[in-house]
């Protein structure tokens, strides 16, 4: 199967086709691509801690430095004060998405993450989730994050509909980066290898 065009990796290919009424609910490359990516990442965590010892041997090590990256990079630095709570949730998503991204670099494969519907998803789970963390954390003083202190009570109104505007918009924002990261690359990989 040869690829003419560098948009034509990212076509959804109906494999296997199911449908009841009028719901689609047909096996295509992205729902293998997105199975086979959990089960890398599964099978890698399995693999390298099975037997686990106080001298890392290579796999192990590199596990720990995955571990290390994230709970460092991501928690330390950005959640701070009780992030050690939501490590677990933060190393299955990061291990996933990376493992979605290094299996879309196999050629005539399929990328996962360079649909937007994928990316959304992750970005609406996420965008949700901090939300409830932040109401059971803060209750609803967490809203005062819409009118910043020492702000004249006349500008209120539109300071916060600027803020709430801003804060949504961070939904798309995180979608639409992973999105186009993930598609851009790929378009540059395929064009350069159509040079070669």
């Amino acid at each position: 199967m040869l690829f003419f065009s560098p948009l034509e990796q990212f076509a959804i290919i109906k494999i296997v086709p199911i449908t009841l009424g009028s719901v689609d609910l047909s096996i295509t490359n992205s729902t293998i691509l997105t199975i086979l990516s959990f089960t890398l990442a599964f099978v890698f965590l399995s693999f390298a801690c099975s037997n686990a010892k106080l001298v890392p041997s290579s796999w192990q090590n590199m596990v720990e430095l995955a571990f290390e990256f994230v709970y460092l990079t991501v928690l330390i630095e950005n959640i701070k004060k009780d992030g050690s709570k939501y490590f677990a949730i933060i190393f299955c998503v990061f291990l996933f998405l990376f493992s979605c991204n290094l299996l879309g670099m196999i050629p005539y494969s399929f990328t996962v993450t360079s649909h937007i519907v994928i990316t959304l998803a992750f970005s609406m789970l996420t965008f949700v989730g901090i939300n409830v963390i932040g109401i059971r954390t803060h209750g609803f003083h967490l809203l005062s994050l819409f009118l910043p202190s020492g702000a004249p009570l006349a500008l209120a109104p539109l300071l916060v509909a600027i803020e709430v505007v801003s804060y949504s918009f961070r939904l798309v924002s995180l979608a639409l980066r992973l999105f186009a990261n993930m598609m851009s690359g790929h378009c540059l990989l395929k064009i350069l290898a159509g040079f070669a």
